[in-house]
């Protein structure tokens, strides 16, 4: 989306909400950090004369997609939100749905596996309460502190991730679960791929609902909303 609006030629500014140590440059005037919630980002659109905002958060990042809406509606300033297609099983997939990382967390009861953890570190200490498994961590950063759990190994890699990558990475961790989140796109779905090829169940937590808002799952349908033809 960034290489497409630096393309064109439009004023526009990247902001990244400063999860991961490096996050990867952009062709735009780039910030990063917070805007101090809906009313702070409502005045930095003011203060910033912008015209148009594109949401394209990850689709877990829910309070900041709401603080769009909500500092949209405060401007007057039309938004429109740019997510990847969600992930949808085949008849080949064993996926056990749940809501959220407690209920994942829960569904984790039982004899001890090696279970793979591909949700990101925000929430890996929800997973100490299962402390009878072995948990492989995909993390984008090495940690700074060690996460509160009692059997873990960590591997440190960034995406888009390969099929022929993700297959080693089950074999050679001994994966028997995995947990992720349905962020959907093409970047990440190798590792279901591979859970598939292998028999290897999924814990697959649902996205969380939002408000209705204008929603697309292309680049091209942006560009045509920023030209003003949808």
């Amino acid at each position: 989306m960034a290489s497409a609006v630096s393309q064109r030629g439009f004023s526009a500014m990247f902001s990244y909400a400063g999860r991961v140590n490096a996050p990867k440059a952009q062709p735009l005037p780039t910030r990063v950090g917070g805007f101090g919630g809906a009313d702070g980002l409502a005045a930095f659109i003011t203060q910033q004369r912008i015209t148009h905002i594109i949401d394209a958060t990850h689709p877990f990042a829910t309070q900041m997609s709401r603080n769009v809406l909500a500092a949209a509606q405060q401007t007057g300033v039309p938004a429109i939100a740019l997510t990847r297609p969600a992930w949808v099983p085949t008849t080949h997939d064993n996926w056990q749905h749940v809501a959220s990382v407690e209920e994942a967390v829960n569904a984790l009861e039982g004899p001890p596996h090696r279970v793979l953890l591909a949700i990101g570190r925000m929430h890996l200490a929800a997973f100490s309460a299962q402390p009878q498994h072995h948990y492989v961590l995909r993390l984008v950063d090495q940690p700074t502190a060690p996460p509160p759990l009692a059997r873990f190994t960590t591997t440190v890699d960034r995406g888009p991730f390969t099929l022929e990558g993700d297959l080693a990475l089950l074999k050679t961790q001994r994966i028997e679960r995995i947990v992720c989140k349905n962020a959907g796109g093409e970047g990440a779905v190798s590792k279901l791929d591979a859970a598939r090829a292998l028999g290897v169940p999924v814990i697959m937590i649902d996205r969380p609902a939002l408000p209705a808002r204008h929603e697309v799952h292309s680049v091209d349908e942006v560009l045509a909303w920023l030209n003003g033809r949808s």
